[in-house]
């Protein structure tokens, strides 16, 4: 089966077709978009339906767009190995919203989830072990959204005279920052060395 072919068979699928609100095909895969109340409904079709057969749950993810009114878009990314086929599921959310776990429909959805909360905030209903798993315990903030400062909120570092790791708030050393010509952001008037042989 196809990417378009399955397209098709989603869109006409009298069960799923109220469900979708947005369907676009790019890189050769599809992506749905669903409201958080249809998620489960969606995902039991889609793994269980025999047009699908989207068993494996590869990955949970957010994406955060600050300006958007709905600032969040969670993305469940499947795989059916019977028609060898790909499809990422999306649910837009505003930092208020709750997103239903889908543990009880994919069980590997558990650690997924807990990684989603720990970098972006999103709180998944149902989902009762919601717990920091990729940054330190006390951890401030969620730092995979985009208003997170860079150099975060606390500086960990070993204190020998102490024998101990202290934590303390981020200082920088300067006001500001000179970069140089090798700094990506920064683009300069005067040559790069080596460039000058691109003119010649």
């Amino acid at each position: 089966m196809s990417v378009q072919q399955l397209s098709k068979k989603l869109l006409s699928d009298k069960k799923l077709q109220n469900m979708i609100l947005d369907s676009h095909i790019s890189f050769d895969e599809l992506s749905i978009t669903v409201e958080e109340d249809d998620l489960k409904g969606a995902l039991i079709i889609l793994r269980d339906g025999e047009n699908y057969l989207f068993r494996i749950l590869i990955d949970i993810c957010g994406v955060d767009y600050p300006k958007k009114e709905k600032r969040f878009t969670v993305v469940y990314q499947l795989l059916s190995i019977e028609h060898n086929l790909r499809i990422k599921v999306k649910v837009e959310v505003s930092s208020e919203d709750f997103v239903p776990t889908v543990k009880d429909i994919f069980s590997s959805a558990h650690w997924y989830e807990r990684e989603v909360w720990d970098m972006y905030g999103i709180f998944f209903v149902g989902n009762d072990d919601l717990r920091r798993i990729l940054t330190d315990y006390g951890f401030s903030g969620f730092p995979m959204r985009k208003d997170f400062p860079l150099t975060g909120h606390t500086e960990v570092r070993y204190d020998s005279e102490k024998q101990r790791v202290i934590y303390e708030p981020v200082k920088l050393a300067q006001e500001f920052r000179d970069f140089d010509f090798k700094s990506p952001w920064e683009g300069e008037d005067y040559i790069l060395p080596g460039d000058e042989k691109a003119t010649k």
